[in-house]
């Protein structure tokens, strides 16, 4: 059995990494937030060491670590955005191995601040990039790889997941923390495509906004027209008033259904990653590349057959 620490035990995500931690044998020993409404960790290790203070927190796992049948094994993170780069080396000089959520760090500077933390502490940092895990994604790449086709796949790309007037007001609403909606919603898909699709060779921001972002992507092996929004308006008439969220990936107009079991994937992250073949540095960079890209992009005017059906919708 392994302890855990968890920190950013009051996030949305954070219930998918306890419930992972419980279903893989292991155990929650101590948790850090500074809010304190984490109530769900009675339903998963009650007897978990909680602290709001960062500084109480990491005295603490010093402590643990004095004693090798107490040491933490491993650190979750699912703090915000751009607090990922800091916990995580804190996690590694604790003498722990990090897990850590989406995006993995803002830029590819601060990947490569992270690999000399890696090495000066020989642990490892592993990303939770759950889609390639997924297996309807793993059904398409294997149909991709084997497919003897010299043209690009023709692929769309719809994600909205409506928000209400509380995300803007949290720090996913500023993008100094959340780093906007294509990086904080979208790095998932991003990189998603590239393990399917193959290295990216073209990439052009169309539209980018508070609650949507929309843009173009060539890989080795398709052309994509993606669409990201928290906007409820842009739900599907079909959808609107009875779900929330839509998902669509049409590859040459057939639709890849992934919605069951998209939040279910964290348990096999985990597992995958105790067993040593977890994903790291070297695998998220290409997303991380991907989405720096994007917001540093200035949006051009879609060419021909480039735009997403949803750029309609509104002005370009």
């Amino acid at each position: 059995m392994k302890y855990f620490a968890l920190i950013g035990a009051a996030g949305y995500i954070a219930p998918r990494h306890m419930k992972a931690i419980k279903e893989t044998g292991n155990h929650l020993a101590v948790a850090y937030d500074i809010n304190d409404s984490v109530g769900i960790i009675d339903s998963i290790s009650p007897d978990s060491e909680f602290f709001t203070e960062f500084e109480c927190f990491q005295e603490h796992a010093w402590q643990r670590r004095r004693d090798p049948y107490t040491a933490l094994d491993y650190v979750a993170v699912c703090s915000p955005n751009h607090l990922h780069h800091a916990h995580i080396a804190a996690g590694l000089r604790l003498g722990c191995d990090v897990i850590c959520e989406k995006p993995l760090v803002p830029t590819p500077a601060l990947l490569d601040e992270l690999e000399r933390v890696e090495q000066e502490t020989g642990k490892r940092v592993y990303n939770i990039l759950q889609l390639r895990h997924h297996p309807s994604i793993l059904e398409l790449r294997e149909r991709v790889a084997a497919e003897a086709r010299h043209d690009k796949h023709d692929v769309e790309l719809t994600y909205i997941t409506s928000r209400g007037k509380w995300y803007l007001a949290s720090w996913k609403g500023d993008p100094r923390r959340s780093l906007g909606v294509a990086t904080n919603i979208g790095v998932h898909f991003f990189d998603m495509l590239h393990f399917v699709f193959g290295d990216l060779e073209r990439n052009v921001l169309h539209y980018s906004g508070e609650q949507k972002a929309a843009g173009y992507l060539e890989y080795e092996k398709a052309r994509v027209r993606w669409f990201l929004s928290i906007d409820g308006d842009d739900l599907p008439s079909s959808v609107q008033g009875r779900q929330a969220t839509y998902r669509s990936i049409l590859c040459e107009g057939r639709e890849i259904e992934f919605s069951g079991g998209f939040t279910d994937l964290h348990t096999v992250s985990y597992r995958e990653i105790l067993a040593g073949r977890g994903y790291g540095i070297a695998q998220a960079r290409h997303c991380i590349e991907t989405v720096d890209a994007i917001r540093n992009a200035t949006p051009e005017r879609p060419a021909t057959g480039e735009a997403h059906p949803c750029l309609n919708r509104f002005a370009l």
